[in-house]
């Protein structure tokens, strides 16, 4: 549901006309294949960031010869080498599961795009989310699709036909649980005190307080956001939680058959993740696009200033990951297991009773 201020007659009109084109069906697939085509650009963009952001990190220049001293074209000449290399599959592998496991892993989080907003803009004193479709169970759903990326991963290492690689998916499966409970009760935790598995409607119960105050739930539940981050972490498969591919464990895990494009697409699919994960940071702790209302009133810059205000969130929460990346060593697969099961699944039960009493007095 829109979040509605006083409105005039003119106002109220052009809200139905917004309306009434966010429920066509046309303009929601079109505004589908916008925002996965803006997933897509912004995955394009965090591999830069992340390589010129880890430069600085470590003392070195990063990408810098190719597309000017910034080497802003460094990802197209690696796409296309990726392109030109040879696209090998091992003569005893499954060749359907070894060939659609990167798609399923993309096609995770293309799904995921169907629930996540991407923002919002205002008109006429309205704030609409800018997104494919409202589910009343959203949070769930993201939940849902967002584990079939492991699913994409067990098909890619069985189908190599690699014992190597399978070892290492099961593995990953092990890992998966002791951080997915975590993640879950996390979410739980949310919407018991925004009293929604909406996630359009738990940003929008991260209003202000007199119009000034902001009521984000990374300040009622600081130790829910430090478990869903360090979660959300190992989920993406980031140092220090990415011994499901590391080199020094099982030769680089269940993508040591892949090559080319189609290896290309599976760590890709990772970088959509990540953006995608940072909304959902951003939109479930940080408020979203929530701004105090005063602001919506002012000509085009109120417009776009949720919108402005979203994304300037998601990279700081995409800067954050990267600088996790580029400061602690990576754990051994029994370390982060331990850790899942000892430490971030009790924190969670805790944040969820804080939860529970929170939301009972609110």
């Amino acid at each position: 549901m829109p979040v509605q201020a006083r409105q005039t007659g003119e106002e109220i009109i052009m809200a139905g006309i917004i309306s009434t084109l966010l429920h066509n069906p046309w303009v929601i697939g079109i505004l589908g294949i916008a925002l996965i085509m803006t997933a897509f650009g912004g995955a394009v963009a965090t591999v830069w960031i992340e390589r010129k952001f880890l430069g600085d990190i470590q003392s070195r220049i990063g990408p810098n010869r190719v597309g000017g001293r910034l080497g802003l074209l460094q990802l197209i000449a690696d796409a296309i080498k990726l392109f030109t290399k040879e696209d090998i599959i091992p003569k005893n592998a499954d060749k359907a599961l070894f060939v659609i496991a990167p798609m399923v892993m993309l096609a995770s989080a293309f799904l995921m795009v169907a629930a996540i907003p991407f923002g919002a803009i205002a008109w006429g004193g309205t704030i609409y989310p800018i997104v494919v479709s409202q589910m009343d169970i959203s949070l769930i759903y993201i939940e849902a699709v967002s584990a079939l990326s492991i699913i994409g991963i067990f098909m890619a290492a069985w189908g190599s036909n690699n014992k190597y690689s399978v070892i290492a998916a099961f593995r990953n499966v092990a890992r998966m649980i002791s951080y997915e409970i975590p993640l879950g009760v996390c979410v739980i935790g949310i919407a018991v005190m925004a009293n929604s598995l909406n996630i359009v409607e738990v940003v929008q119960a991260q209003g202000f307080i007199l119009g000034i105050f902001p009521k984000w739930f990374i300040f009622i539940q600081p130790i829910g956001f430090i478990v869903f981050v360090i979660a959300l972490v190992a989920d993406l498969g980031r140092i220090p939680f990415d011994q499901n591919e590391a080199e020094e464990e099982l030769i680089a895990g269940w993508a040591t058959e892949y090559s080319g494009m189609r290896w290309g697409l599976a760590f890709f699919s990772e970088y959509v993740h990540m953006v995608l994960g940072s909304m959902l940071v951003t939109m479930l702790y940080l408020g979203g696009w929530n701004i105090p209302g005063f602001l919506i009133g002012i000509p085009l810059m109120g417009n776009l200033l949720p919108l402005g205000v979203f994304f300037f969130k998601v990279i700081l929460v995409i800067l954050l990951i990267i600088w996790i990346r580029g400061a602690l060593p990576r754990l051994r697969i029994d370390q982060v297991t331990e850790f899942g099961w000892k430490v971030l699944f009790p924190l969670s039960i805790l944040n969820l009773v804080w939860a529970a009493a929170v939301g009972l007095m609110l």
